[in-house]
């Protein structure tokens, strides 16, 4: 029975070579983002009521599109609307 001897150097590029493994196995296996969101979804995801979200289709704030009763909002309307709406910070 041989004995092998394993170095820090060792160590270190197995340590590259499993990071670098994830990494890809993280691309890879990412999920894009929804396109279209329910309005339970947009609910849950700004925190807002069911009205609140009613409120900001009367006023055309966000748009939407129906099919058959359902309700869909597109996800870069959403981020739009988040980022017209961002208040600056005075930190710099």
């Amino acid at each position: 029975m041989a004995i092998e001897i394993i170095t820090k150097e060792d160590l270190n590029q197995f340590r590259i070579l499993l990071l670098n493994d994830l990494k890809e196995f993280l691309k890879t296996n990412a999920q894009p983002a929804k396109q279209w969101l329910k309005s339970k979804e947009v609910r849950k995801l700004l925190n807002i009521s069911p009205g609140t979200l009613q409120t900001l289709r009367i006023n055309k704030t966000l748009t939407y599109t129906k099919i058959g009763g359902i309700l869909y909002y597109d996800n870069t309307d959403i981020e739009k609307l988040l980022s017209t709406n961002k208040v600056p910070s005075n930190f710099k």
